[in-house]
């Protein structure tokens, strides 16, 4: 009995640390962040108003069942600035259902305008998305590759704001942030919209400012034709491949530019499912890229130790679900333990770690969010309770994503499935007649039922046990899983 109590507080304790890391690399990019903005960006660009040529540019734009998004989609890149001459779009559309009819049928519209767009129709669906973008990279005509998700919303001078960048030889994508038309459309919607602007201002200007690896998020960026093929082209062997050939890319000392004041509106999952589906995705391809490519950071000879730090930390991003996961559940025997062995008590205070990560996060995200949206105190109030509702769900999402990411560990293959696009920017119950929608409840539901039902023992047991040391963390967890079990078993009626 002794020794199991000694193995679940060395558990506990590692993955509070490993936790703790996380956050100590957080607060560094948030310290990268705030020292970019003293510099003053000198990178070389192409002049188009004064004489330098357009090169030549094509626009990828996966589809796979976007019936309520693709005449947006549509309607917005043939709307982009530039010149016509120069500009190839290719639908590259997977689509098994009606919406491939009305696709085809905008495309002979905007082709008879002049546009030179062509619908891309594969006899199946290998390598999804990965393979959906190499089979037409092999036709491509520009030497710039652009890629367009169906739910983004690019501003008429997007190609203008991005394409003067590559006049350096050695940047190889030009990555743009993700702005959110239906930010505001509910709870879950806020809290991921809080997340992304973390990446999109912390995370990657943190990193990109100080010559660390980014990652291309899969949309809104444009990638050098030359780039994807030097780097082995696109792989489909991960659930994330743009975040596997950005690693290969930067390996092979290809330059990312991240530009932060460039926004690209785009719809977020604004239902339990699709965010479900989405988070599945990000962290199982997150884990099964950091068995894929950490080898690689660490052999590289041509990348700095902090480079290398950051890296691995960054392909390790999803992996913190699994120690955030197992310090939650092992938190309630623990303060048994803590009970039992009174002669240990110093060794208690490692929960301090957590509590000092949590800070770290804390300063970080605000750091971020004032930059967004403003400082003042309502802001700040604002900004508090976002924070610790974001922490909350956050969560509450553990057990499912923990799942995906020990499924990416262990190098389980799966099907990429495909985030429903709802065409949601304010239409409550709009979501309800999308015939994409699966309404059959998770199997991980009943795992959460049990959760919300064990951390409810845990604040329980902070009373009978007169420790009130983690009741904070318990309540805040409960809450979580009772989030996504309640809006789980709401959507599915």
């Amino acid at each position: 009995m002794i020794s199991l109590s000694y193995i679940i507080l060395f558990l506990y304790c590692l993955a509070i640390i490993l936790i703790f890391f996380y956050g100590l690399s957080q607060f560094n990019l948030m310290l990268n962040y705030v020292k970019s903005k003293k510099q003053k960006d000198n990178s070389p660009k192409y002049d188009f108003a004064n004489g330098d040529a357009y090169p030549y540019v094509t626009i990828q734009l996966p589809l796979f069942n976007e019936k309520y998004v693709v005449e947006r989609l549509l309607t917005t890149i043939a709307a982009l600035e530039y010149p016509k001459d120069l500009l190839e779009i290719q639908v590259l559309d997977d689509s098994t259902d009606d919406s491939v009819v009305l696709t085809a049928q905008m495309i002979e519209k905007l082709a008879q305008s002049g546009l030179d767009i062509k619908h891309v129709c594969r006899s199946n669906r290998e390598g999804y998305k990965a393979g959906a973008l190499k089979e037409g990279l092999a036709v491509a005509k520009g030497n710039f590759i652009v890629i367009f998700d169906a739910d983004f919303v690019p501003q008429k001078n997007w190609l203008l704001e991005t394409i003067p960048y590559f006049k350096d030889p050695k940047i190889g994508v030009v990555q743009t942030r993700w702005g959110h038309l239906n930010r505001n459309y509910s709870t879950l919607t806020k809290i991921q919209a809080f997340a992304l602007d973390a990446h999109f201002t912390l995370e990657q200007v943190g990193r990109n400012s100080q010559s660390h690896f980014i990652n291309f998020n899969g949309t809104a960026g444009v990638w050098r034709k030359t780039c994807i093929i030097d780097a082995g082209n696109w792989e489909s062997d991960t659930l994330t491949e743009d975040l596997d050939l950005s690693y290969r890319a930067q390996l092979k000392n290809w330059k990312f530019k991240y530009l932060e004041d460039v926004e690209t509106p785009a719809e977020l999952p604004a239902i339990i499912s699709a965010a479900r589906s989405q988070q599945f995705r990000w962290n199982k391809g997150g884990a099964e890229n950091f068995s894929k490519n950490a080898k690689r950071v660490m052999q590289s000879y041509n990348i700095g130790f902090k480079t290398k730090a950051h890296g691995i930390l960054h392909l390790l991003n999803s992996s913190m679900f699994l120690a955030i996961f197992l310090m939650s559940v092992l938190s309630i025997p623990v303060l048994y333990i803590k009970q039992a062995m009174p002669e240990i008590h110093q060794l208690f205070n490692i929960l301090m770690f957590f509590i000092l990560t949590s800070v770290l996060f804390f300063i970080s995200y605000w750091v971020t969010y004032k930059k967004m949206h403003g400082g003042g105190f309502k802001n700040f109030i604002e900004y508090v309770l976002l924070f610790f509702t974001f922490y909350t769900i956050a969560m509450g999402f553990s057990f499912h994503n923990t799942i995906a990411v020990l499924e990416g560990l262990w190098g389980k293959k799966s099907e990429f499935v495909r985030t429903p696009k709802l065409n949601i920017e304010g239409l409550k119950d709009q979501w309800k007649t999308n015939s994409y929608l699966n309404k059959k409840i998770s199997k991980n539901v009943i795992f959460e039922a049990v959760l919300m039902a064990y951390f409810a023992f845990g604040i329980g047991s902070a009373f009978y046990l007169g420790d009130y040391s983690i009741l904070f963390l318990h309540v805040m967890l409960c809450l979580g899983f009772v989030y996504i079990f309640s809006q789980s078993i709401a959507e599915s009626k």
